[in-house]
Parts: structure tokens; C-alpha cells; sequence
């Protein structure tokens, strides 16, 4: 049967359904009681909206006793103070960014190793060769290797392993206080 056309009969036994007040799957099982047929709730809601008969609203339920029990008020939800509202003078806006970068902030000096990089693929990598990656951060960026003789015991060369374990240089803080305010992290 095709369901884009339904008989008039159907079309008019779902509108006096509609009319009482049953539900779609209501009026799909009476008209399939009625006419043997076989029509879903989607079925007949589909037929009801192409004749203009179904709205947003929902009809009331047709059995007494069905009708939903009152919802319970929610909770006020906890109000999560911002960066700026825990300071004395509001310096951010709405979402907790600085308000300006006015301010002189002196970046904060990384540490870095004095190689130029060969910058080989993983698969160009030799057994004795650097494999300090480059790159990667972004999506779809390349990651390559520093590729340079390696030290012995280790998987970097001489200036990466000092980079990577210079535990008193790894001690400091990289970001100082002034630049930490200003991002809004303190």
C-alpha cells in the first residue's frame, strides 16, 4: 500500500480521531482495527500534518489517569565566581578576558637547545640519529626530527638531552607572575 495515498475513509477516520483526542498510535491502531490495514504512528501523524490537522500542540490524553504528574521546581544552579570578580577592580570582560594589552608584559624567555634541526621523517630516521620532534602543534602540521648523532644512552643529541633533563632549568618557572596575570590565569 502506498502510504502517500491514503483512501478517503482512512484520511477521514483520522480526522474524527484527531478530534476526540486520541494519540497517533491510538488512531494508527484503530484505523488498522477498522480498515485491516496496516498504517505506524508516524504513518498517520505524517497524514494528519499534510492535511493540516497536526500542530504543535499535543492533544490531552485519552485515557483518565494518563495525564503527567507535575514536574518538581529545580534547584537554583551554583553561580561560579570569575577571575575578575575575585579581584578588587574589574579589569575583564564578560567571558574573563584582559580588557586591554596595554600593559608591557615582558615574554617569558623558553629555553631551547642551539641545533638547527634536519628535520627528517619518522620513516628518514636512521638508528643513531636524534629523535627530538619538531612540529606537529597544529592539525595536519608534519612532525619531523632533529635527526642529528645521537648521544650514547640516550635518544637525543647533546643539546636535547640537556634541554629535555637540565633539572635546575626545569626547576624555574617559565612564566612569570606579571604574564600569568595577564592571560587571567591568577
Amino acid at each position: 500500500m502506498d502510504m502517500m495515498n491514503w483512501l478517503p475513509e482512512h484520511s477521514a477516520a483520522l480526522q474524527d480521531l484527531r478530534a476526540r483526542g486520541l494519540s497517533y498510535s491510538e488512531i494508527a491502531d484503530t484505523i488498522n482495527a477498522t480498515f485491516s490495514t496496516a498504517y505506524t504512528r508516524n504513518a498517520a501523524l505524517s497524514r494528519a500534518q499534510r492535511m493540516g490537522l497536526a500542530g504543535l500542540d499535543r492533544p490531552e490524553p485519552s485515557l483518565p489517569g494518563r495525564l503527567d504528574p507535575p514536574k518538581p521546581a529545580l534547584p537554583e544552579p551554583a553561580r561560579i565566581e570569575s577571575p575578575c570578580e575575585r579581584r578588587a577592580e574589574p579589569k575583564c570582560d564578560l567571558l574573563g578576558w584582559p580588557k586591554s594589552f596595554t600593559e608591557t608584559v615582558e615574554m617569558p624567555q623558553l629555553r631551547c637547545a642551539a641545533v638547527a634541526p634536519r628535520h627528517l621523517s619518522l620513516f628518514d630516521l636512521k638508528r643513531g640519529d636524534c629523535r627530538y620532534p619538531y612540529g606537529g602543534d597544529a592539525d595536519g602540521e608534519a612532525m619531523t626530527f632533529c635527526g642529528h648523532p645521537r648521544q650514547p644512552g640516550s635518544s637525543y643529541c647533546t643539546p636535547h638531552f640537556h634541554l629535555s633533563r637540565d633539572s635546575e632549568a626545569s626547576a624555574r618557572p617559565v612564566l612569570n607572575d606579571a604574564w600569568l596575570q595577564t592571560v587571567g590565569a591568577i
